[in-house]
């Protein structure tokens, strides 16, 4: 760590992300590193408390001479989206994450970095820390598991903070001012299998899709980028209906809000089929590099030896490749109200084949309540159609734009004396926390900020550097300037 904290500044910002880095904390498993954050406020003489769900709340007096200013808290949550390439060996239970520094910018070695919203953690903490900072009464805000349901914020409960304005410090872009998100749900759609054994004289093989970007389900959804799911449930489709093949198992996709980047299919085929398989594997395979062209160059998909000890009916093969075929993914309107906003989507996220059943998760977005559950009975219908059984959970609000208040007008102020010019005030596809918080805490202002970092949620995940210093300087000079 010696090594990074070299030359980055500042130097305390950094000390804090590169230690949280060495702390699990995925989605649900993040109570060393919420108790790591306790340790550290106590440390700086901070008052800290924590609910029971784990969120963790540390207060902080006001300079001398500034006590009657507002009271302004800082939110970010610990828990991280916990992604790898295969073949990258990683423990995200017990293993550090290995950064490293690639001129402007930090990544992580085969695995997401934890900048969302690690940045935030650190940058809240490092204010606290910081003697030189002369600011009215603060309180910090982590909350827990953000990215599996957002069940932190959905627990908090009312009148536990203070503040009458909140900076949310998990968005993304440097120079945009978020002031509204989506809002959520997921569909879970099972199926119960009927296994049999595979016919006598057939071979495994392993059907593979994968060198696909990806991206986080909110902020890349609009990039048309492919879904491995779809991909493995095309090319099953064009197999299936060519050659007598017993399917075994679909899997793919790691996490709900990320855009799945591999998937595999585990299948039984008669050995004389296998060179046309091959054939037609990468006659696929150049077909699809050709359609999605720059949106996604490196999609790859290959045939390998396989391993199962049972396959599916001929029924549920149908269904499962229906379900995948016929499910939506990715936009499906547009805002008419803000130019460049995705309105409404779809995440078809994981697919997983277990004993005896089949899972496909699908996240829906929409800054519209009814357009999110409208596409999810849609999802639900389709799900129907196929045989599986649709089950809705985890929904969340959206975040109300309100581009006049007070603390968006300060945010702007304060950028334009820093940098010359007022921040883009945008809202965004992706959801944050501040539509459950605006839920208990309704007459707290808010706005989120951040700096830039590029394609979370994925092993590709980066932050910039420069760009992180400038977020310090705008956080310092707002908390100031309250």
């Amino acid at each position: 760590m010696t090594d990074l904290l070299a030359n980055l500044e500042p130097r305390p910002l950094w000390r804090y992300f590169l230690e949280l880095s060495k702390i699990p904390r995925a989605s649900k498993q993040e109570t060393a590193a919420a108790a790591w954050v306790v340790a550290q406020a106590k440390a700086l003489g901070c008052q800290v408390e924590q609910d029971k769900v784990g969120n963790v709340l540390i207060r902080k007096a006001a300079s001398p001479g500034r006590e009657k200013r507002p009271v302004v808290a800082m939110q970010a949550h610990v828990d991280m989206v916990c992604e790898k390439n295969e073949g990258t060996a990683h423990d995200f239970a017990k293993d550090p994450i290995k950064v490293r520094r690639d001129g402007d910018v930090l990544r992580a070695t085969g695995t997401t970095l934890g900048a969302d919203n690690g940045i935030g953690v650190a940058s809240a903490l490092a204010v606290l820390a910081d003697p030189d900072l002369k600011h009215g009464p603060l309180e910090v805000l982590v909350t827990i598991d953000e990215e599996t349901g957002m069940t932190g914020a959905k627990a908090l409960a009312a009148g536990w903070l203070k503040a009458s304005m909140l900076l949310n410090l998990d968005s993304e872009e440097e120079g945009e001012l978020t002031i509204g998100c989506a809002g959520g749900v997921d569909t879970t759609c099972t199926r119960k299998l009927s296994p049999a054994a595979p016919r006598a004289g057939t071979v495994a093989l392993r059907l593979k899709v994968s060198g696909l970007k990806g991206g986080h389900s909110g902020i890349d959804i609009a990039g048309w980028r492919a879904n491995s799911l779809r991909l493995l449930a095309q090319a099953l489709d064009r197999l299936l209906a060519r050659y007598a093949l017993g399917l075994a198992s679909v899997a793919g996709g790691n996490k709900r809000n990320a855009i799945a980047r591999e998937a595999s299919a585990v299948f039984f085929a008669d050995p004389r089929d296998e060179a046309g398989i091959k054939a037609d594997v990468a006659r696929l395979e150049a077909e699809w590099r050709a359609a999605f062209g720059t949106f996604d160059p490196n999609i790859a998909i290959t045939l390998e030896a396989g391993s199962a000890e049972w396959v599916m009916s001929a029924a549920d093969a149908r269904a499962v490749v229906g379900l995948l075929l016929a499910g939506p993914h990715g936009v499906e309107a547009m805002s008419p109200d803000i130019k460049g906003l995705v309105q409404t989507s779809t995440n078809m996220g994981l697919v997983e084949t277990r004993a005896g059943e089949v899972e496909v998760n699908f996240l829906t977005r929409s800054s519209i309540d009814a357009s999110k559950y409208a596409l999810a009975a849609r999802i639900g219908a389709i799900a129907a159609i196929c045989g599986f059984e649709a089950r809705d959970s985890n929904g969340y609000p959206g975040w109300k734009p309100e581009p006049g208040s007070g603390v968006v007008q300060l945010i702007q102020q304060v950028h334009a004396e820093l940098f010359g010019k007022p921040m883009e005030v945008k809202a965004i596809h992706a959801g944050l926390e501040c539509g459950l918080m605006r839920e208990n805490y309704g007459t707290v202002e808010m706005a989120s900020i951040g700096p830039n970092m590029w394609d979370v949620h994925t092993p590709d995940e980066h932050v910039s550097v420069p760009s992180v210093a400038n977020f310090w300087k705008l956080l310092r000079a707002i908390l100031e300037k309250v």
